[in-house]
């Protein structure tokens, strides 16, 4: 342990982010504390991608089950599909508790110290909490962050609400608004659809689910929306929502809608405030985010950040990768971290999972340094797999340079998308290019062909 510190290393917020880099830590040598304020686990285990995804598997099941041309197709035919909605919420509410769990014994059975309280610095290589004060040799910050609720927005938590309180699934609206075409509206629409209720989807910008691959986009609105109970409504702002019975919904074009129930979908900001910064003389970027380079480093010696709160990519395992970064870094083995290489995906049935660039990001990116920009499209419709599978819905988009051939971007929508694009990240983290991948052996019948058949076409043109 280093001298005249009680710990090597304190971090402030037990997420995804602070979990990881505390159990790495450890490994490191590090005599390591995680404070934290509120629940174990922060957004991740609580409140995001745990109970969401046990509410996407279970009502994905209802979806499959009510498929029935789908079915039939494949010889199969069964009667009435009936569920019980309080026992879908209880099974996302059972699988928090089981994952919480789990990573407090993880950080009790490695020795981390659990300060539970709110932390924040106190000058210097110190954290406060409450009236006690700690030093550390070194300190990572990752409160992560909450729901960004726009102006003239009302949240009661019951008619209108946000995710933190739809992932516990208290009721099902006949009839509800979706604010916002992300990745979270996506995925709750695809929940509540499934189960029975109608869907608005209101996005402000100018199309569907702006931060897609506009192919992705594109194909997502014909089979993830159109087919389904939902009716959108583009380039319009919902400028005040009311809660009650019936919510009320001024839009910007002058509509006034009465709905059941409202989701605000419309993004996170970061939990940076009264974290002592001050005291070290860190200052926040204007959107409240603690700014950061690729080894996690905020500027202040010893004071570090991870997670949400940096605005980097605000995903889970995107602040787990920059914990161990910033870990390695603390001690003295010099890492930065690679964004470009990140998946991500939306858990909608079908899935959509991404990497790297979009086409026009990766054109942007051509422009600015001189190459061009090439991409090939392939389709489940004509992999074996999928046919099997009777899912032919979906397609593998990669975008590669033209000159080197190195893959810059691979868009999947289809069956497994998240878990296939996980071949396209390393490929990406690794800078290779379509030529090499072009000579990989995919097992055969598999959807990963999907992406060998996509190499293979575009190495024939890099």
């Amino acid at each position: 342990m280093a001298e005249n510190f009680d710990y090597d290393l304190i971090i402030i917020g037990a997420g995804v982010g602070g979990h990881g880099a505390a159990l790495h830590a450890v490994d490191c040598g590090l005599k390591t504390a995680i404070v934290e304020a509120g629940d174990m686990g922060g957004t991740c285990v609580n409140r995001g991608c745990i109970p969401s995804k046990a509410l996407l598997a279970a009502s994905g099941r209802v979806r499959e089950l009510k498929a029935k041309d789908h079915l039939k197709a494949l010889g199969i035919d069964i009667g009435d599909i009936q569920f019980d909605r309080g026992t879908i919420a209880n099974h996302a509410s059972d699988l928090v508790s089981k994952q919480k769990n789990a990573l407090i014994n993880s950080l009790k059975n490695k020795g981390i110290d659990i300060i539970e309280g709110w932390g924040k610095l106190a000058g210097a290589q110190t954290v406060q909490v409450g009236d006690r004060k700690i030093t550390a040799k070194d300190i990572i910050l990752s409160t992560g962050s909450a729901p960004f609720v726009p102006p003239g927005i009302t949240i009661d938590g019951k008619t209108v609400f946000t995710s933190d309180e739809g992932v516990k699934l208290d009721w099902l609206p006949q009839w509800v608004a979706i604010i916002g075409s992300g990745y979270i509206g996506l995925e709750f629409s695809d929940v509540y659809t499934a189960l029975g209720s109608e869907v608005t989807m209101i996005e402000a910008l100018d199309r569907l689910m702006p931060g897609f691959d506009p192919d992705i986009a594109k194909l997502a609105e014909r089979v993830l929306i159109k087919p389904r109970d939902i009716e959108t409504k583009v380039g319009v702002l919902a400028k005040k929502v009311t809660p009650g019975s019936p919510v009320t919904i001024e839009l910007s074009d002058g509509e006034i809608m009465e709905v059941d129930a409202c989701l605000v979908a419309t993004g996170r900001i970061p939990m940076t405030k009264d974290l002592g910064l001050e005291t070290v003389g860190l200052e926040l970027t204007k959107r409240g985010f603690i700014d950061v380079d690729d080894r996690m480093s905020t500027g202040i010696n010893h004071v570090w950040a991870i997670g949400d709160a940096t605005g980097k990519m605000m995903l889970a395992h995107t602040a787990s990768a920059q914990g161990m970064v910033a870990v390695e870094n603390i001690c003295g083995r010099d890492r930065t971290i690679d964004y470009l290489s990140i998946p991500a995906a939306a858990f909608t049935h079908p899935e959509i999972g991404f990497v790297g660039l979009t086409e026009p990001q990766a054109k942007e990116k051509g422009q600015a340094e001189g190459f061009e920009v090439a991409s090939v499209r392939t389709y489940y419709k004509g992999n074996a797999k999928a046919i099997a599978e009777a899912e032919t819905d979906g397609l593998a988009k990669i975008i590669y340079r033209k000159d080197t051939g190195e893959l810059l971007g691979v868009h999947i929508l289809g069956i497994h998308a998240s878990d296939l694009i996980h071949e396209a990240a390393v490929a990406i983290g690794k800078r290779l290019g379509v030529n090499e991948l072009s000579f990989n052996v995919h097992a055969h019948p598999t959807l990963a062909e999907i992406l060998d058949d996509a190499y293979k076409r575009a190495a024939v043109h890099a």
